[in-house]
């Protein structure tokens, strides 16, 4: 593999190129480790690049612009990274920049029908840009003249009918500072692209568990028992994910995998930081995998509902906590009302599932004490 600069990509990917193969069977290993260094040393060299990834998620240094899976309180290895991160990372640090004549060349019609490949791989930004009444290409604009045009109109109006716009990209300590200065004007009109992905999911989750986020630490899902992955394609969209499903097995915990798509690392990873991961043969991550059909994650849960209200029925306290339920929940006679009968028929047609599948699955989520579900939108 030979490293080193490479200029900007002047065409974009020509999709008739590309070839068609069979699924992977595994996910990471030492193949991601040297992609993504090639990708890095190409935009920012090999100093450049050691620097930065050595800084990479640890103490006193800066957090991952890939994904927003936590660190660990207690240790880090260090190689706190994957690969979408070190690629990430790379377009951030590249040392190709854009300027006048970039700009003077391509118009913004030109621009909207480029690829995200092909606009990240140009290189930063080294100054500001605006656009004027009437023109049809970006300009150039210097810091000053930048900070006071933004003055302008925010002066021109209330804080209230401003909106500071964040790119989901935006390094976490960057967007820290930016929605205080946003907070300082007396406002807190802050989306980002994120609230297209999780308004939808915090909406619901706030009156059904007093919160809209996840509510588990990353100590938990090592030490869970069992773990439900709906939806997610953690190989491709976060692969560190895959090192703490590891962890979980290591120790004992079963992983269900809920997905229309077969997520190659569910099913094999291999971790380049382990002896395992480089000369042998992965960790299975998937105990159970329910190929469902898109949209059927809702009858699916409900069949898990029922068949656990039906064992509880069958040996009473051996799976609801009444207690809880009583001191910390509403409408739980309703529910039971609702999951007392289940027709399967429907249900296997509305998941692609067998009933075989759904109830060895509900009778892994009974025998478990310590269970955690992981929903993403890939259902």
């Amino acid at each position: 593999m030979k490293f080193g600069k490479q200029p900007a990509p002047v065409a974009d990917i020509n999709e008739d190129d590309l070839e068609v193969r069979k699924p992977k069977t595994e996910a990471a290993g030492v193949k991601a480790v040297m992609v993504a260094l090639e990708r890095a040393v190409a935009q920012a060299g090999v100093t450049r690049t050691a620097q930065s990834l050595l800084r990479l998620n640890q103490r006193g240094g800066f957090d991952c612009p890939g994904c927003a899976w936590p660190e660990s309180d207690k240790k880090r290895k260090a190689a706190e990274f994957c690969e979408n991160g070190a690629k990430a990372v790379a377009e951030e640090n590249t040392l190709r920049t854009v300027g006048a004549e970039f700009w003077a060349k391509h118009s913004i019609k030109e621009l909207s029908e480029k690829t995200e490949y092909w606009l990240g791989n140009q290189g930063r930004l080294s100054e500001p840009v605006v656009i004027r009444e009437g023109e049809t290409h970006y300009s150039p604009i210097s810091w000053n003249d930048a900070f006071e045009l933004i003055g302008e109109h925010v002066r021109a109006t209330t804080a209230d009918r401003c909106v500071f716009y964040t790119s989901g990209r935006t390094a976490n300590e960057t967007a820290f500072m930016y929605q205080l200065f946003a907070r300082s004007l007396g406002t807190n009109n802050l989306p980002d692209c994120s609230n297209m992905c999780h308004e939808s999911s915090g909406s619901a989750l706030n009156p059904t568990i007093g919160i809209g986020k996840g509510t588990v630490s990353l100590d938990d899902i090592h030490d869970s028992e069992l773990i439900f992955v709906v939806g997610q394609n953690a190989g491709t969209n976060h692969p560190r994910m895959l090192s703490a499903l590891k962890e979980c097995k290591d120790k004992g915990g079963k992983v269900v995998a809920v997905n229309p798509l077969p997520e190659a690392g569910l099913f094999n990873f291999k971790d380049p930081q382990t002896v395992s991961g480089v000369v042998g043969g992965g960790t299975p991550l998937a105990d159970e995998y329910l190929q469902i059909k898109v949209g059927g994650d809702l009858a699916l849960f409900q069949a898990l509902g029922h068949l656990l209200l039906a064992e509880e029925e069958a040996n009473p306290g051996t799976v609801v906590d009444h207690s809880f339920i009583a001191a910390q929940t509403d409408g739980f006679d309703a529910y039971k009302q609702a999951r007392a009968a289940l027709d399967w028929d429907e249900t296997e047609k509305a998941t692609g599932l067998s009933r075989a599948q759904i109830e060895t699955v509900a009778g892994m989520l009974i025998r478990s004490k310590a269970s955690i579900f992981c929903w993403a939108l890939g259902v």
